[in-house]
């Protein structure tokens, strides 16, 4: 009797487990084998820097041979994504996505480094694209530069978010520093933890007007922009 109340109680465990794992499926896809996550992020060092070049002067963009180019983005309206609640039927994206991996600028109207103070847009709900190519030079005055931690501060009236190399490093819940760090706070983000002569970075900056619910009747602009580097 035991043993077959034993055997009659694993049977029902069997049943049960083949009844509960497609639930557990259904519930739970597997991620898309073709989706990637975004480089997890980098906390910048707190301490002073070995050297700072300012890239809002000629001599500073210079250094690294940038060419900042610019463009309004657009809020445009679309479809919903799918699986939105059946009251929803458009939804909205900005234009252009020109953070990513492979977008041409050559388009884009070309400024001085000056002119990344210049306040850009219409006021109110307001975005800017900035973009440069960086190349590391070997020297920086009488600092070498082989081996420095490289690293990006964009301080953007009123918020930024930044792409290096095509990707916004970030993760849900760690503080991310390529990403908003709050009304007109600037965002450090790490773009090498050790250059050498010849590399290329190429970075991206989406300037926000906010707070975006106030509509502000300002406009959108660099208080500053610069490279420090660490040894």
């Amino acid at each position: 009797m035991y043993k077959q109340n034993r055997w009659s109680l694993f049977a029902a465990a069997a049943l049960l487990v083949a009844a509960v794992v497609p639930i557990a499926t259904a519930q739970a896809p597997a991620p898309s084998a073709t989706a990637s996550a975004p480089p997890l992020p980098k906390m910048p060092p707190s301490l002073t820097p070995a050297h700072v070049v300012d890239l809002m002067t000629q001599e500073g963009s210079a250094v690294f041979g940038a060419q900042w180019r610019t463009i309004e983005a657009k809020i445009v309206e679309g479809a919903a994504i799918p699986n939105a609640m059946p009251e929803y039927k458009t939804a909205y994206d900005i234009h252009p996505h020109a953070g990513e991996s492979g977008f041409d600028d050559s388009s884009w109207p070309t400024i001085n480094a000056k002119g990344l103070a210049a306040r850009r847009g219409g006021g109110k709900v307001s975005f800017i694209w900035y973009r440069a190519n960086l190349t590391m030079p070997a020297r920086i005055a009488e600092f070498e530069t082989s081996g420095a931690m490289a690293v990006l501060k964009a301080y953007v009236d009123d918020y930024a978010e930044v792409w290096v190399n095509g990707e916004m490093p970030r993760r849900a819940g760690i503080t991310s520093p390529a990403t908003i760090q709050g009304f007109n706070i600037p965002n450090r983000v790490v773009l090498a933890d050790s250059v050498k002569a010849g590399d290329q970075i190429q970075v991206a900056i989406f300037g926000i007007n906010g707070p975006i619910s106030v509509a502000p009747p300002n406009f959108v602009f660099f208080r500053q922009a610069s490279i420090e580097l660490y040894k």
